[in-house]
């Protein structure tokens, strides 16, 4: 089985499965759901009519350039997860339709849905890959018959589980602002700094409202705070790449010395609760995007999208002042103000020393 498993480049990991893949799932995401979304507001805020009006009709249902892109999502979550997975290419196109049908059947929880049903689905498709003579039929009625009778199966349960931990966490933080602000903020920022994925992980719980707030604080808390307090060592390349990238890059520098993450985690503690309880910042737009901070303007440009989502939907009246002001100090001024601060004070402790941050 050993022998079988690894000529088949079939490894049980948790590397593999819940770094690769799921670091995967979230491009997946951004090439679809949250590209989609971006589209649709550009066109809506500059009135570009074609990315407003319909550009094809399916099922009676009429569909812009953003919304075809917001549809794929399902089937982009599950080939970048099959890419992660060095699935061959009959099992790669396969997952295509395993990918619809857990994102579809798992509902708001589809992301989760799709994680678990399309590695499966992948695993199986490659045990099974090139071992008939008749492989282009084989490979593909394995792979999507064993994916979509899994959707069937345990898309809704998955999809209602995430959903249901995703509704306690909004309510908790609504209730707790001050308390579930700190969690939130800090859980979700380390998870953007570990090689995990931190939108993947908001995606699949579908975190919005307050609690999608917090989760922008913590992640532009590690993001902007790691890219200000390196930049003696970087500069403004390294500016760039973590504070508009990612704060993934500082790692390796994290597990020589792991006293440097003590500024972004206390910042994060600090960002998150002023985010829910004085200036009740929330994300309203996709749910991924509570996971991205500032790789790529993406969680403000989440925020600002759901401030839209709530005019329309008539729960506010107008974008106010008080709003961008919050946007702004939690995400960009905060972060460059306090990490760069608390660093300072743990290299007169000796805790963390000149060329630390320094990235290879």
């Amino acid at each position: 089985m050993i022998s079988f498993l690894k000529k088949k480049n079939i490894e049980i990991s948790v590397k593999r499965y819940l770094i690769d893949a799921l670091g995967a799932m979230a491009q997946g995401l951004f090439c679809s759901l949250l590209i989609g979304t971006i589209i649709n507001t550009i066109g809506a805020q500059f009135h570009i009519a074609y990315l407003t009006t319909s550009v094809a009709t399916i099922a009676g249902v009429e569909y812009t350039v953003g919304g075809l892109a917001v549809a794929m999502s399902g089937p982009a979550m599950a080939v970048a997860i099959g890419s992660a997975l060095q699935a061959p290419p009959l099992v790669l196109f396969s997952l295509i339709s395993v990918g619809f049908a857990a994102n579809a059947l798992g509902g708001a929880g589809g992301p989760l849905a799709v994680l678990f049903i399309a590695i499966i689905s992948t695993e199986v498709g490659k045990a099974i890959s090139k071992e008939t003579k008749i492989d282009i039929l084989v490979t593909p009625l394995v792979t999507i018959g064993v994916g979509i009778a899994l959707a069937q199966w345990w898309a809704p349960a998955l999809g209602q589980a995430a959903s249901k931990v995703g509704t306690l966490i909004m309510w908790a933080t609504t209730k707790q602002p001050f308390l579930m602000g700190i969690l939130v903020s800090v859980i979700v920022g380390i998870a953007l700094t570990l090689p995990i994925s931190s939108a993947a992980i908001c995606a699949a719980l579908s975190l919005t409202g307050l609690a999608g707030g917090a989760a922008v604080a913590g992640c532009c808390a590690q993001m902007v705070g790691f890219a200000c307090m390196s930049f003696k060592e970087n500069k403004w390349g390294g500016l760039v790449s973590q504070g508009i990238g990612t704060s993934m890059l500082q790692m390796p520098n994290i597990i020589k010395n792991p006293r440097i993450w003590i500024a972004p985690i206390l910042c994060s503690a600090i960002t998150g609760p002023i985010a829910t309880c004085v200036f009740k910042m929330e994300m309203n737009g996709a749910a991924v995007s509570s996971g991205m901070g500032t790789c790529g303007l993406v969680g403000q440009i989440g925020v600002y999208t759901g401030w839209l989502n709530d005019i329309a939907a008539g729960k506010r009246g107008a974008i106010t002042p008080f709003d961008w002001a919050g946007l702004i100090l939690i995400c960009f001024v905060l972060p460059a103000i306090i990490c760069p601060f608390i660093n300072n004070r743990l290299k007169q402790m000796g805790w963390v020393k000149s060329g630390d941050l320094k990235l290879q």
